[in-house]
């Protein structure tokens, strides 16, 4: 059974295998649904992880259930993503948001405001190992990132000690100026001083944010500098199943578990009474 929204308990009728993390979040979110502002991670947090990024299949309601949080929220929703905003845009079409891409890398404040490049781009030589890399091993797959570069190796999980040897070296002369990101069978090339904890507490200090608690839902290793922020605003990070967090020490058990905590979020937002369960 999924974890669901349920109304707000006592500590003697919470579900009792609900991590005590995701219990709180839950309970305040119930009892305090405008006063939270929501900051999601998209694969492998709202959409399951595919063996390539063009793979992911967007659920069936996603975007709508997105729209109603949104609406509900008076705004005070971002994505917060390693992907490329104008990816995102593709993905959830033609819904936009406020987002963070390419972990901090570019932002875009409101919904009708421009894509912002925070960085300028990688230099040539890294950006010439990297695609070399691709080309050279069989089932690397290489994403440009506009301010950042991403090596997939889902197809090549055999390359990642190659990958990180290689990626570790070229770093290395660029005096700190650029920073690797491990990922789920990816590593990415970000500049040295962003992050998504970065962008949340930019986006964070927005109008639309100011004065809320924080909640920040991800899955990998990028997303903890979020989930730093968030907790630091008193806020919340929860955390996703999957690669990098075992079930024991996450908040959901998969995508599907997190699209269901929205779903019944969205309800207590727009005034209807969340289900106690789903199965």
């Amino acid at each position: 059974m999924e974890q669901a929204l349920k109304p707000r308990s006592t500590a003697a009728d919470k579900i009792s295998d609900m991590p005590s993390r995701l219990a709180s979040c839950t309970d305040f979110a119930l009892a305090n649904p405008s006063r939270c502002a929501l900051f999601l991670d998209v694969d492998g947090t709202l959409i399951e992880l595919a063996p390539t990024p063009e793979a992911v299949i967007v659920p069936d309601g996603l975007i709508a259930l997105l729209q109603r949080l949104a609406l509900g929220l008076d705004g005070a929703m971002a994505i917060v993503t390693g992907r490329l905003i104008s990816d995102i845009d593709l993905l959830l079409s033609p819904l936009r948001l406020a987002a963070a891409g390419v972990h901090g890398a570019e932002m875009r404040l409101d919904p009708d405001e421009e894509i912002e490049r925070v960085t300028a781009g990688l230099p040539d030589e890294i950006v010439q190992t990297m695609r070399k890399l691709a080309l050279d091993i069989p089932g690397v797959i290489a994403e440009p990132k506009g301010g950042g570069l991403a090596l997939h190796y889902r197809l090549a999980p055999d390359a990642e000690g190659d990958l990180l040897a290689v990626l570790t070296a070229v770093l290395a002369r660029h005096a700190g100026a650029f920073e690797l990101v491990p990922g789920k069978k990816i590593f990415e090339v970000v500049p040295s001083g962003l992050s998504k904890g970065t962008a949340l507490a930019r986006l964070a200090a927005l109008p639309a944010f100011r004065d809320r608690i924080p909640i920040m839902i991800g899955d990998d290793v990028g997303d903890e500098a979020a989930f730093a922020v968030a907790e630091g605003l008193n806020g919340f990070g929860l955390r996703v199943a999957g690669e990098h967090y075992h079930p024991e020490s996450a908040d959901f058990s998969d995508p599907m578990a997190v699209r269901s905590w929205l779903d019944q979020f969205a309800r207590r937002l727009g005034g209807v009474e969340p289900l106690r369960s789903r199965t």
